[in-house]
């Protein structure tokens, strides 16, 4: 997590190489891509100078004249749906990011600023367009957090290396004696440190509480390291595998729902596993951050045509991590989703469509929980379907389709969401394109809807997870390097994608919601 967010910037080289990708046309070459280019994204550097973008993956040279009338067949839809209209509106998210402070972290003037272009975009394309306001807690690092060993030898660690302020801690400076909570160290450990009560039992009052990720959430761990007296959280990764994703500083939250009102850092699993072996350990815990109420919005826009009881909703957050633009995470789907919306306004389509850019998901999916919970049964029983894109443009990209059939993970989605799994690998493999599932693992906005029993289905190109050999054989790219290194960092920028990925996706959103808006396919058919 850096000490400052450096403004967003961009060499003349990279400028002229994303103008000589915007106006080439080669077809798409699925496999190659640039995921290849970017295994050291994670090493801080920026990569302006590179002008990659411009390997020939630009699809079609922009909107034609025929687009943004009647786009009355996939085919029509698919031409009119191009890289360069999905890219206009990175670059205005990339620019709002740039002038508020680097990020577009819910409850900010980047977040506000992002939600004030996608209401007058939607409003411009002719749709009803609702700003839902929710409360919620605007939190920033502000840099300078500290984590030091006092006794018994001193040691001071270093931020963004060795630790980071967890997200949604409360801000706080403690020194005390640290017990360890429920540890269940090594390789293939079942971690779940702090997630009864009972894990505290006899806990000393006044101590940090030394815990393991694993099981449960953040929230839940601190909540009852609090309630037995603790004044301070240190989490460290669980190490239950050798992925870094579990070796590293936890990307994890703990979530716009935390009321413990305890400061917390976040640490390697190496150094918690060091500080568990260590007698008579003693610890200095500042957290310098601040978490403030306020308020922010969910975006919602919805068709003036179509049948209201037969509503196909498709959802993508508009808020990044406080730490960086989020263009990939999650400009790409809160792109894809406006690119699509504009190119289908003007068709007549038999069911309703309702997009909806959520808000403050990175505080924990509290946008879409809001909407959902909002619901009463009638609203509820109109959605047939939700569909959700959440990082489509990864640099290092996979294909993923959630696992609407259980095929893949075993968590099957309600009674349909196989039939949207399936609507989305018929769209690869038509264009020979691989892809594999993905789980409904609840860290993305499907998870309220999945709750309430509305179908749900979706797309992902990859996170921190690590791309295997078997998938860089597949998709190309690295082999043993996160499908986005840059993920939930102040590198996450316009340098942050793939085109060829975002092009071939952008395209799967439109199929998809075509062909369920025209009532051509519909899930659960007899």
């Amino acid at each position: 997590m850096p000490a400052s967010r450096k403004t967003l910037a961009m060499s003349a080289a990279f400028v002229v190489a994303l103008v000589l990708a915007l106006t080439s046309a080669s077809p798409v070459e699925a496999g190659r891509g640039h995921g290849g280019n970017h295994g050291h994204h994670g090493h801080g550097h920026h990569h302006g100078h590179h002008g990659h973008h411009g390997h020939g993956h630009h699809h079609g040279h922009g909107h034609t004249g025929k687009c943004g009338r009647t786009n009355g067949s996939v085919r029509k839809l698919l031409e009119c749906v191009t890289l360069r209209g999905v890219l206009e509106h990175e670059w205005a998210f990339a620019r709002i990011a740039r002038r508020h402070g680097g990020n577009r972290s819910a409850g900010t003037p980047g977040y506000d600023a992002s939600a004030d272009y996608v209401a007058h975009r939607l409003r411009k394309a002719g749709y009803r367009v609702e700003r839902q306001s929710f409360d919620v807690f605007s939190f920033e690092d502000l840099g300078g957090s500290v984590l030091q060993q006092t006794s018994p030898g001193e040691v001071t660690y270093t931020e963004g290396t060795d630790f980071s302020a967890t997200p949604h801690s409360e801000p706080g400076d403690v020194t005390a004696g640290v017990t360890a909570v429920d540890l269940a160290l090594g390789a293939g450990n079942t971690s779940t440190s702090g997630c009864e009560p009972e894990d505290f039992a006899g806990f000393p009052a006044g101590d940090i509480a030394l815990i393991q990720r694993g099981t449960c959430t953040f929230e839940i761990k601190a909540e009852n390291a609090a309630a037995a007296g603790a004044v301070g959280v240190l989490f460290f990764n669980q190490g239950d595998t050798a992925d870094p994703a579990r070796q590293g500083i936890p990307a994890v939250t703990l979530s716009n729902d935390y009321t413990a009102d305890l400061p917390a850092l976040s640490t390697t699993y190496a150094i918690g596993a060091e500080l568990a072996a260590t007698a008579d350990l003693e610890l200095r815990l500042f957290a310098n951050v601040t978490r403030t109420p306020t308020v922010t919005e969910n975006v919602i826009a919805e068709s003036r045509r179509g049948d209201p009881d037969d509503v196909i909703m498709a959802g993508a957050h508009l808020d990044s991590v406080p730490e960086g633009p989020g263009i990939n995470d999650n400009g790409s789907g809160s792109s894809a989703l406006i690119e699509v919306a504009e190119q289908l306004a003007k068709t007549k389509l038999r069911n309703k469509v309702r997009f909806a850019w959520w808000g403050a998901e990175e505080a924990g999916l509290v946008g879409s929980n809001y909407y959902v919970n909002d619901l009463d049964d009638d609203e509820l029983a109109a959605i047939e379907l939700y569909l959700n894109f959440d990082m489509i443009g990864s640099p290092n990209y996979g294909l993923f389709i959630y696992d609407g059939d259980g095929s893949g993970f075993g968590l099957t989605g309600p009674e349909g969401s196989d039939d949207i799994e399936a609507l989305f690998e018929r769209y690869y493999a038509e264009r020979g394109i691989p892809s594999e599932p993905t789980a409904f693992t609840g860290r993305s906005d499907y998870q309220a809807f999945i709750n309430n029993g509305i179908p749900s289905g979706g797309l992902f190109t990859g996170a921190e997870g690590v791309k295997t050999e078997e998938q860089a054989e597949k998709w190309g790219g690295t082999a043993g390097v996160a499908y986005d290194p840059c993920y939930h960092s102040e590198c996450d920028d316009l340098d942050n994608l793939s085109y060829t990925a975002l092009k071939i996706n952008a395209d799967a959103v439109a199929y998809v919601v075509y062909l369920y808006a025209s009532g051509r396919e519909r899930i659960n058919a007899d």
